[in-house]
């Protein structure tokens, strides 16, 4: 054998070996953009998911709760695309989008939870951290096209009244445990920028919400006003008290002195 063919055959099978090489490593990189894409999806699947199972903490409508199912509908169908021979992904879909058409159908007012007040600061922030995240799902949808206008600007402002209801129902339950706590200026402090709030709204519920308030503030002022006078009314009694004691007319004989021995 010839050195120029050995050294061609040599050649040829390292070309052979680098291009496999290309080609591994080629797959690899699509597995591995692949696993990236199904990662994704799969962690807005079990977000969506989760907020769904929240409906019981929130008042949901039913144009939310479609736009969260038809949103794990989107994701699973990219799951599918990208992995066409997964048969659990066709009946997840199926699933799913038979609970829309249910929705669609049979969810009505009566079917909503009704607003709950939070007990605590902490249920408080639970539930504002959810409404933050359905608005911020709505607003992803809305630019993807995948929820309508009218449909984004309701819910939105939807949610934007339940944030507002949040607020001022933990105010008020703040303001009455500073009261209590004898924290008068704490507890008009809150009353008070809750009004502020609230005096940009003109809805029913803030209408009411500022009435209460107000209400509250005006029954401190007038007790403060009350309290004061009464103290004022004993400091004077107290002072006559005194000067009566200090010019009481005393005998010794015959004499009456004043104070004087």
């Amino acid at each position: 054998m010839s050195i120029p063919l050995v050294i061609g055959l040599i050649g040829l099978l390292l070309a052979l070996i680098v291009g496999y090489n290309v080609i591994i490593q080629y797959r690899q990189r699509l597995e591995s953009i692949k696993q990236q894409e199904l990662a994704k999806h799969i962690a807005i699947i079990d977000a969506t998911e989760e907020l769904i199972g929240n409906a019981h903490h929130l008042p949901y409508s039913k144009e939310l709760l479609v736009c969260l199912n038809q949103r794990i509908v989107d994701a699973l169908q990219q799951m599918s695309e990208a992995s066409p021979n997964d048969r659990s992904l066709t009946h997840r879909i199926k699933n799913v989008s038979e609970q829309i058409t249910h929705l669609e159908t049979n969810y009505s007012n009566a079917d909503i939870t009704p607003f709950k007040v939070p007990n605590t600061d902490k249920q408080a922030i639970g539930m504002l951290q959810l409404v933050k995240r359905l608005k911020t799902v709505i607003k992803n949808e809305h630019s993807k096209g995948r929820m309508g206008t009218q449909a984004f600007v309701n819910e939105n402002a939807r949610l934007e009244s339940i944030q507002l209801r949040i607020n001022i129902e933990n105010v008020v339950k703040r303001a009455n445990e500073a009261r209590i706590k004898g924290q008068i200026g704490t507890a008009k402090q809150l009353l008070k920028k809750g009004i502020d709030v609230l005096s940009a709204k003109n809805d029913n519920y803030a209408n009411q919400a500022r009435e209460k308030l107000q209400l509250m503030l005006d029954e401190i002022d007038n007790k403060q006003s009350m309290n004061y006078e009464q103290e004022r009314q004993q400091q004077l009694d107290k002072d006559q008290d005194d000067l009566d004691v200090l010019f009481q007319p005393k005998r010794n004989g015959d004499l009456i002195y004043f104070g004087l021995k």
